[in-house]
């Protein structure tokens, strides 16, 4: 390709677009993936929907859309505390996380239209310059965005439903520990070597590379545990 490719635009740009359960949903993992809203806080539906300037009933489906990932444990009465990070349970998501995510990078590869190949094309490219400039927040979006364009050009409801029960846990482990235990140079590497294999429609590339970054995430996973 000749010229820097034009990413595909930012989680925000597309809101209006969305419902306002949607919104929610986005907003509120995002906080909970960053840390904004930490381990073990307990939050509630009327000062969520205040912070974000949302009704109720969003916020609402938003929050059991975040129970059944995990991220949030909703109490009756009590409020809804955000879930704590378990190293353990994440070593067992890897796990499924691996098979899951082969199938769909594949699945990708194969099916991804033009357009959807070079979004890959332009996010590989910005996963490699985020992690030249060391930074896990700009890093943290591409993969948010890449998760979702990945999810939308495999073309199967099945795995993308799994594979959105383990995203938001995973993108926060990551962020808590990478300042400690990640190279995020290498991690942005891997991961645009899979987005590269995609955009060229190497299916045998693409699960190559997932299986390297899984490697990478266990054993990053693993150190965290070890420490």
């Amino acid at each position: 390709m000749n010229g820097p490719v034009p990413l595909p635009a930012p989680a925000h740009a597309d809101l209006d677009e969305q419902s306002l359960a949607d919104q929610a949903y986005a907003q509120i993992e995002e906080r909970i993936a960053t840390l904004s809203l930490k381990p073990a806080q307990i939050v509630s539906e009327n000062g969520l929907s205040k912070l974000l300037g949302l009704g109720r009933t969003p916020v609402r489906e938003a929050l059991q859309q975040l129970a059944r990932e995990g991220l949030v444990v909703i109490m009756p009465k009590l409020g809804i505390m955000v879930s704590e990070i378990d190293v353990r349970k994440q070593l067992r998501l890897l796990e499924v996380r691996r098979e899951v995510e082969r199938l769909l990078v594949g699945a990708a590869a194969r099916h991804a239209d033009p357009t959807q190949r070079t979004a890959f094309a332009a996010l590989a490219d910005a996963m490699l310059a985020a992690g030249q400039a060391n930074d896990g927040e700009a890093f943290l979006a591409l993969d948010r965005r890449f998760n979702r364009l990945l999810l939308d050009s495999a073309g199967n409801e099945y795995a993308s439903a799994t594979m959105k029960l383990m995203q938001g846990l995973s993108r926060r482990f990551w962020f808590a520990h990478y300042k400690r235990f990640a190279n995020l140079a290498e991690t942005a590497r891997l991961h645009a070597t899979i987005a590269a294999a995609i955009a060229d429609g190497a299916r045998d590339a693409a699960r190559a590379g997932l299986d390297a970054l899984i490697d990478n995430v266990e054993a990053f996973t693993r150190a965290t545990l070890d420490s």
